[in-house]
């Protein structure tokens, strides 16, 4: 068997396995039994992040649409942050071109709203705390988020997948993740605050994302 059947073959299953494990999240969040309220409030914050990413289409790299999934995360959960990650990759593409690449998008932005989940139950009110969480994200971005897309690259442009061409592939990217790791970072540091406040009004008000 050659080495480009074997890599097509690396391809296909870590494709499968990026679509398997975007189903088991989805799966774990269906278990909190979400309502319609839930479900809109969701639609409407994965259509704020797709236009978020499609006003900055004409800057190379610059996506302030993580920044957005991570605010969704930490006001109302990994779960509520994988969903609005994985929609709005999957919408956006509508835009930029759907492809091999958006499997691996859905499963890189839910990932940073995995991520941005695990702050939740943190206070976020003073510069400070928001300055940190901005400083979070970047990292998010850059070590977690941009690396998955990153290999997502690898097994689609590599005929034969080497430690020189992984090398090639990762270094390559630093500079892209850099940038998409400021664009959250500023998104964070600008809108997080205020969008908070906004979101845990509603979640007081209207019963949004109540624990179950």
């Amino acid at each position: 068997m050659s080495k480009e059947l074997i890599n097509s073959h690396y391809y296909i299953v870590s494709t499968l396995v990026i679509l398997a494990a975007t189903g088991i999240f989805f799966l774990q969040y269906e278990k909190q039994k979400p309502t319609v309220k839930d479900f809109v409030t969701l639609a409407v914050l994965s259509a704020v992040a797709v236009v978020s990413r499609a006003a900055f289409a004409m800057v190379p790299h610059f996506k302030p649409i993580t920044g957005i999934i991570m605010i969704c995360g930490i006001a109302f959960g990994s779960g509520a942050g994988f969903f609005v990650g994985v929609i709005s990759a999957f919408v956006s593409n509508f835009i930029f071109g759907q492809g091999p690449w958006t499997p691996w998008q859905m499963f890189a932005y839910g990932i940073a709203g995995v991520c941005a989940g695990f702050l939740k139950k943190r206070e976020i009110h003073t510069m400070p705390q928001v300055l940190l969480t901005a400083v979070y994200g970047f990292f998010v971005v850059l070590l977690i988020v941009g690396p998955i897309l990153d290999t997502g690259s690898l097994f689609m442009m590599a005929n034969v997948i080497t430690k020189e061409t992984a090398g090639a592939v990762y270094l390559s990217g630093l500079p892209v993740n850099a940038i998409h790791g400021a664009a959250t970072f500023i998104t964070l540091l600008l809108f997080c605050r205020p969008l908070l406040e906004k979101l845990n009004r509603m979640k007081q008000k209207y019963g949004i994302m109540n624990e179950r």
